[in-house]
């Protein structure tokens, strides 16, 4: 128990490089959800799950409406999902997954981040074990103990439940994501979540000496630049 979890959130993108890479990121996640399940929200909770943080992070109605329509139709586009482990910039562990019509590009487009700055691409594998696939859920409030008790009445199989700083948040295995989710709105229909997610948390982290920091960051950015790369993950701690 215990276990320490800082809210990510999008920060506010201000120009139109960012804003059109993030619109991307989350056509591609809307339109292989939709085409995964059924491009209706109401049937499919994944893709209205979706849906919620896209809006969340001001995704505008029309590209979320347009991945849809275009899940709608026959053929398209064939995205698979493409998963890259390593090390990265003061031996920190990092995950990178993506989303790709083209494995080769992607690879290549990857690789290239970690030989820029000195960082080690390794095996499937190879760091993923340093980290917990959990669903995540919090949200402001105080009674940690009510909700656990909603979970198990709900029989969702919880990791966790922390109350820090006023903030309560719920850890459960990845698969039980929606699962819980939907135990709380029934249980807290009042209530807003801040955090529902699917992420890697890391087990331990790594302190990044002020030397590595600034190759880290650019290690970061240029993944961040790739058109592939979906999500990040880190067990990075950067000095104050």
């Amino acid at each position: 128990m215990g276990r320490s979890f800082e809210n990510r959130k999008v920060s506010i993108l201000k120009t139109a490089g960012q804003k059109s890479k993030l619109y991307s990121k989350y056509g591609k996640q809307l339109y292989v959800v939709a085409k995964k399940g059924v491009p209706d929200p109401e049937l499919n909770p994944a893709l209205r799950s979706m849906i919620e943080k896209a809006k969340r992070d001001q995704v505008p109605a029309h590209v979320i409406e347009k991945a849809i329509e275009k899940a709608s139709g026959a053929g398209g586009e064939d995205y698979v999902a493409a998963r890259y482990e390593g090390f990265g910039p003061g031996g920190c562990s990092i995950i990178v997954d993506c989303l790709t019509d083209n494995n080769n590009r992607t690879i290549t487009d990857v690789r290239n981040c970690f030989t820029k700055t000195g960082a080690k691409l390794g095996p499937s594998g190879s760091v993923a074990h340093l980290f917990d696939h959990l669903a995540v859920l919090s949200f402001k409030g105080d009674n940690a103990e009510q909700v656990l008790e909603a979970m198990l009445e709900a029989e969702v199989d919880v990791d966790d439940v922390e109350c820090k700083d006023g903030q309560v948040t719920l850890f459960a295995p990845a698969a039980e994501f929606y699962k819980a989710k939907t135990a709380f709105s029934e249980a807290f229909p009042e209530t807003e979540l801040e955090v529902e997610e699917i992420t890697f948390l890391p087990q331990a982290t790594k302190d990044i000496s002020a030397e590595d920091a600034p190759m880290f960051e650019k290690f970061i950015n240029l993944l961040n630049d790739c058109e592939d790369v979906q999500d990040i993950y880190h067990n990075a701690v950067l000095p104050n």
